[in-house]
């Protein structure tokens, strides 16, 4: 049961027959006794006029998906099954971050009628977003009170990185189809995988000649070559206590997300295979054995509910998960924060083992904010001592850098929105070497 402010408004009325009586001789204490059992008996009656919210069935409508940010149409069908109508409201009960709107949501449903109320969401976070029940409210006919009562009704909805390094990725795909050969553009990359003969041009390597191509057709053939295929590209995103520090907007796990997805989509279109772990000291999230148009929504779905750790990366046990998915890599990426000295000297440890079997690339979102701020001179005290703590993160960042470069891998540190496209750019770079 609940009441309304009508309720406030019936008792205050009773002000005027208090002063009417009192004035004609009856006692005070009696008077407003006697308005407020009134007030009650009449509130009383308002409820139990009140249609039943027991007798209504729900029934609910939410995608099994959506991304973050992105708006999403959820509705909720009511139907009446009692004999009397039902006036009221009905609160959904999302969680916060689903983004769902305050109001209350009005009901007017007629014995066997059915009313859909749409409850749009604009997720503000990864993850299984949850609304366990439905509050609804059936007020009375005079509007004094009615009956409330709780509808479990579970819905869930799973809301996926936002991929908004996707807009990169045309720009990107056309330089890797014009290293394929797939343009009009001939570029002559360094792969070693044969593609097709052509006629020697003025400018061409001669050490790309086929002189047998040569005496058959009586002019001079060139063989032309194109990157490799088929190759294994690992990318180990470390959600320990590092992910979770803030770098721009967001924080340093969410810009691994975007590096990954990149990386995943670009070289699924090179034809080569994708494996994925994200990794502390368990196995977060792991897609392996996936391949085609299936494997960017296998990873944002496995990705989706993951979340950063407070514990430090066990580099060890993370390298091991590698070699535990049975395949030979020729490109791992490390998305991790590497720029602290003491806490990497286990991943500095364990790095030379797993960079002596594949070309490895270490990716760090960095704050530019914080690098920016070191150019500019302080203006008083407190300035001064950030500008010297800033310093000397950047400082021992570079000697993180410098370390991972002596370990046979190569550093790659950019700010959150520039990272998937220094990784997508780097592993092209290392296609047209024919390193990949």
């Amino acid at each position: 049961m609940f009441v309304t402010g009508r309720l406030v408004v019936l008792v205050a009325v009773g002000a005027v027959p208090l002063v009417v009586l009192t004035s004609a001789g009856l006692a005070p204490w009696a008077v407003l006794g006697g308005w407020l059992v009134l007030c009650l008996a009449s509130t009383a009656l308002d409820a139990a006029a009140a249609a039943s919210p027991r007798l209504l069935s729900l029934t609910r409508s939410v995608p099994p998906r959506a991304r973050l940010g992105m708006p999403v149409d959820t509705t909720i069908a009511v139907r009446n099954t009692g004999p009397r109508r039902l006036r009221g409201q009905l609160r959904d009960a999302w969680q916060p971050t689903a983004g769902a709107p305050l109001r209350r949501e009005r009901l007017s449903i007629g014995p066997g009628e059915t009313q859909t109320l749409g409850i749009p969401l604009l997720p503000r976070r990864r993850g299984e977003l949850r609304s366990e029940f439905v509050a609804v409210r059936s007020s009375g006919p005079l509007g004094l009170a009615g009956r409330q009562r709780r509808l479990d009704v579970p819905a869930a909805l799973r809301v996926l990185p936002p991929f908004a390094s996707r807009r990169h990725l045309a720009s990107r795909v056309a330089r890797l189809d014009e290293l394929d050969g797939a343009t009009s553009v001939q570029v002559r990359g360094q792969g070693t995988e044969f593609d097709s003969l052509r006629p020697y041009v003025r400018g061409d390597d001669v050490r790309s000649i086929d002189w047998r191509a040569t005496a058959r057709a009586g002019t001079t053939m060139l063989r032309t070559w194109r990157p490799e295929r088929d190759r294994h590209v690992v990318v180990v995103v470390d959600t320990g206590r590092t992910s979770a520090a803030r770098v721009g907007d967001g924080v340093r796990l969410d810009a691994g997300f975007e590096a990954a997805l990149l990386l995943a989509a670009l070289a699924q279109h090179a034809g080569d295979h994708v494996h994925l772990v994200a990794f502390d000291r368990l196995v977060r999230a792991r897609v392996s054995r996936v391949d085609g148009p299936t494997l960017l929504p296998a990873l944002v779905d496995a990705l989706a509910p993951v979340e950063p750790s407070l514990l430090d990366t066990d580099w060890d046990a993370a390298f091991a998960a590698v070699r535990a998915l049975g395949v030979r890599p020729a490109l791992i990426v490390l998305l991790t924060a590497q720029d602290e000295p003491e806490a990497s000297r286990g991943f500095l440890s364990a790095l030379p083992g797993l960079a002596a079997h594949a070309t490895v690339l270490v990716g760090t979102a960095t704050d530019v904010v914080a690098e920016a701020s070191v150019s500019m001179p302080p203006v008083d005290a407190d300035d001064a001592y950030r500008h010297a703590a800033t310093a000397r993160t950047l400082s021992d960042a570079g000697r993180v850098a410098r370390a991972i470069e002596r370990a046979g891998a190569e550093p790659v540190a950019a700010a959150p929105d520039d990272l998937p496209v220094r990784i997508a750019d780097r592993y092209l770079a290392l296609k047209a070497l024919g390193r990949l």
